[in-house]
């Protein structure tokens, strides 16, 4: 397992933008697979966006797809979540997570599959 510590949650009206960080210990950042998730309250936690650690390739939630995008700097041990025109359904907590299985493929949704995780960043879109 790896420490992974997420920040720039806030309070955001609706249509504006925040861009979440995610800083990961360990020397082999680079070959984890990372995602994000998030869960509202009374809700289940569920899949945001993933991106692999070999080709960089990304996936999104429909809910995100247009709006968000996930990127990581291998060089600085961090992965972001760049969230544009967000909506008060939008509103959670956020939760960056990683998948360190060597050489893991495939575009990962599924929470199941991650095995560490940070501690949460609260996002709350007003309307």
């Amino acid at each position: 397992q790896v420490q992974l510590v997420e920040s720039g949650g806030g309070l955001v009206q609706a249509g504006g933008s925040l861009r979440l960080s995610c800083a990961a210990s360990g020397r082999t950042f680079s070959t984890y697979a990372m995602g994000w998730f998030r869960q509202a309250p009374g809700k289940e936690r569920e899949f945001v966006a993933t991106i692999t650690w070999n080709i960089g390739r990304t996936y999104y939630a429909e809910s995100g797809k247009g709006r968000f995008t996930i990127s990581r700097d291998n060089a600085k041990n961090t992965v972001y979540l760049q969230m544009n025109a967000l909506k008060p359904e939008d509103t959670a907590v956020y939760y960056c997570a990683a998948d360190t299985t060597p050489g893991i493929t495939g575009v990962l949704t599924t929470s199941g599959t991650y095995d560490s995780w940070g501690q949460g960043t609260q996002v709350t879109v007003s309307s």
